[in-house]
């Protein structure tokens, strides 16, 4: 639970997981320090995973009550309102926490909050329901939905849980004192070297090595040997580096040639279940089993190959030039400023990078299409109108899951897909209602596993 979710508050994610956490607090505290190098804090109203955070990752950004990725407007509004309830009472109306957001977005360039505006209305009522969802503040009174829709009329009021909003926003280093966001991939115990020569040639510690991968198998859906530098690769082969996840998280490890993943049965642990129910879901499965066999496909034309390493790089840099490009530069502290630098892996120069088959979205488009004809009826009608954005919610979803990599053009297809080789599909029908009693329906099913 702790692992899933790094915030667990009263009601957050659930009421029974704090009291768990309080219980085994202790336990968890030394388990997670030994094994992840996290701090676990908790308090009466919280328990804060603090993790170390090794590499930027994307695919869990912020989602609206309705998952909807939050946009750059969110965030910002998101950032706003933590920093407006920190300074306020007990208590505070959303037209107030939006007045206070207003007057902090006028000073930073690019950024508004103007309450006639509907969008900015919507884009605000979803970051304070993010905010609600954690329980940082509860709705005392009132809808916030009313004042989206008119807030000449609508009100909510709302009660602040003021050791909610501490625990939400602890980063290691002042945001301040960053010019880069890699400033905060480095542990608060580290100050940042600027010679990032010297840094490279330090020796390595090996526990510090098994708690990277440790954290890389319980981050990430699969967790390649190529991701690695050779120290890493050493402690991912090695079958106790594995089994302590396995008994701290009760999740079972699979292995490959080329890397290692947990499977979450339960999915208690998982932020995307996979298989999953849902449009997405299920074309993603689908899809997952057909380009498996394509790949294998001996009487298909030969797929093209090319290495993963250098586009996951440039993809990395890009991430982060992007972000660093948003850092409003009016809010650094010039004399305390502080580089960031990178603390992934060294690559080895000696070693040839792995090749993987690249398969052109022309047949992935192809693929999906086909897929809607033979099992559009169970889809959700939005998608079935839509094969276009089908495919792309498909491919973003095995992306996520490390099954794919996006790229130009394409996808390189990676070795973990191969476990959805043989998925099996039945597609059951049920036959018309006849009555507001009657059990059957008129709804298609698809069933794949």
């Amino acid at each position: 639970m702790a692992l899933a979710n790094h915030l667990v508050t009263r009601d957050y994610p659930d009421r029974i997981a704090l009291p768990l956490l309080r219980r085994w607090a202790t336990e968890l505290r030394e388990d997670l320090l030994e094994l992840f190098g996290y701090r676990l804090e908790v308090t009466e109203t919280t328990a804060r995973v603090y993790p170390v955070i090794d590499s930027l990752d994307p695919s869990q950004p912020a989602r609206t009550a309705s998952d909807r990725i939050f946009d750059r407007r969110r965030y910002a509004y998101l950032a706003l309102a933590m920093a407006a309830l920190g300074r306020a009472g007990n208590q505070i109306t959303l037209s107030e926490l939006a007045d206070h957001v207003a007057a902090e977005a006028g000073q930073v360039d690019g950024v508004e909050l103007e309450a006639d505006r509907a969008s900015d209305r919507d884009a605000f009522v979803d970051a304070v329901g993010w905010l609600a969802a954690r329980g940082a503040i509860s709705l005392a009174d009132g809808d916030a939905s009313g004042w989206a829709s008119n807030p000449s009329s609508g009100e909510a009021l709302y009660d602040i849980e003021r050791s909610v909003v501490v625990a939400l926003f602890r980063p290691p280093r002042a945001v301040q004192h960053l010019r880069s966001v890699t400033g905060l991939l480095v542990g608060s115990d580290s100050p940042v070297d600027e010679d990032s020569d010297d840094d490279a040639a330090r020796p390595t510690d090996p526990k510090e090595t098994l708690r990277k991968v440790r954290r890389a198998l319980v981050e990430r859906p699969v967790v390649y040997f190529e991701d690695l530098d050779q120290d890493g690769r050493t402690a991912l082969a090695a079958d106790r580096t594995v089994a302590d996840v396995e008994l701290l998280t009760g999740l079972v490890s699979e292995r490959r040639a080329e890397g290692v993943t947990l499977i979450d049965t339960a999915g208690r642990m998982s932020d995307v279940r996979f298989p999953s129910t849902g449009t997405i879901a299920q074309v993603a499965l689908l899809l997952a089993g057909e380009i498996s066999d394509r790949v294998v496909d001996p009487d298909a034309d030969a797929l093209a190959h090319h290495a993963l390493a250098h586009h996951a790089i440039v993809a990395d840099d890009d991430l982060v030039t992007r972000l660093d490009a948003a850092i409003p530069g009016g809010g650094i502290f010039d004399d305390l400023a502080e580089f960031g630098s990178p603390t992934g892996p060294v690559p080895d120069t000696g070693t040839p990078p792995a090749t993987y088959p690249f398969v052109e979205n022309s047949w992935l488009a192809h693929t999906v299409a086909d897929l809607v004809e033979r099992f559009g009826r169970t889809f959700a009608a939005q998608w079935q109108a839509d094969p276009d954005g089908l495919r792309e919610r498909a491919v973003q979803m095995l992306h996520r899951l490390r099954l794919v990599h996006i790229m130009s053009g394409g996808v390189l297809v990676l070795p973990v897909i191969a476990r959805y080789r043989d998925v099996m599909v039945s597609v059951r029908d049920r036959v018309p209602q006849d009555s507001l009693f009657d059990s059957r329906s008129t709804d298609t099913e698809i069933e794949a596993q």
